[in-house]
């Protein structure tokens, strides 16, 4: 049975920092100093956006909603649109050996959906691959709760070497997700139905986060993998490794009515390849 290292650790206070983290992750198993990795961990209250959106000319103004909601606004790894990460939540990223660029994309998005929807089936919800009508950052591969309503979000980021599969699990709090996304994507011009969006417990009252991670780690032996937790030092390394990429993931003011350009971040976000969010 193949062994993934399991990380369960996060960074609080500190999104951009957080995200850098998984960077710092993915370059690891890129160059092959740490094996496969899966980080499960509790987020604080993140919107979190992609190049895509620090681009477009509603930036300022949808970061300004995310911050008077109470969630910090940071760059994020993959592609796609805005979507939330909070307290209630469970964030997921999984790096991956991946000796060619591009090979196995459409795999990892499909495993990953599937897993998840395996696993929050165990908790006996009718969870489903697919998007619903009017979801935030919507895609083929989202998860969600009898076609009705979005529960997960998946995206990818692959660099030589290696790839990223991360996203966010809607636990509880479905309504705080409903309440920050409003202003923030009618701030980007963006079409959204708040109905939309859902969580677990909105399914399966009194489902908690450690229910969901272990029906998530279940599902993973059921498919073959050996979650293994990392040594205490892989975490403390990683984080120092993070600190300089952290920038990277940081959101700073901008002006309204402007976009992101090469001098508010760095040009890198807007050459790599990413994958959506969905």
């Amino acid at each position: 049975m193949p062994t993934i290292q399991l990380l369960l650790d996060s960074v609080p206070d500190a999104p951009a920092l957080d995200t850098a983290v998984s960077r710092a992750l993915l370059d690891a198993v890129a160059a092959g100093t740490q094996p496969e990795t899966l980080r499960l961990y509790r987020p604080d209250d993140v919107l979190a956006f992609s190049s895509l959106d620090a681009g477009s000319a509603g930036f300022a103004a949808a970061a300004d909603a995310a911050r008077a909601a109470g969630f910090a606004p940071a760059l994020r790894l993959a592609g796609g649109r805005a979507a939330v990460f909070h307290t209630e939540t469970l964030a997921f990223a999984w790096a991956i050996p991946n000796p060619e660029l591009r090979d196995g994309i459409a795999a990892r998005f499909a495993a990953a959906a599937d897993w998840i929807a395996a696993a929050l089936r165990r908790l006996g919800v009718d969870a489903r691959v697919g998007d619903v009508p009017g979801e935030y950052c919507p895609g083929a591969h989202s998860v969600n709760a009898g076609g009705r309503r979005k529960l997960m979000g998946v995206g990818q980021r692959v660099i030589r070497g290696a790839a990223h599969v991360g996203g966010v699990i809607v636990v509880c709090g479905s309504a705080r997700v409903r309440t920050v996304l409003t202003p923030v994507y009618r701030a980007l011009a963006l079409p959204f139905d708040p109905a939309s969006a859902g969580a677990v417990e909105d399914e399966r009252p009194g489902i908690t986060r450690a229910d969901v991670s272990d029906a998530l780690l279940a599902e993973l032996r059921a498919r073959g993998y050996t979650p293994t937790p990392a040594p205490p030092d892989t975490f403390p390394a990683l984080r120092a490794r993070a600190a300089a990429l952290a920038p990277r993931f940081h959101v700073p003011a901008v002006k309204k009515g402007v976009g992101l350009d090469s001098s508010t971040f760095p040009l890198e976000k807007l050459t790599n390849p990413t994958r959506p969010l969905s």
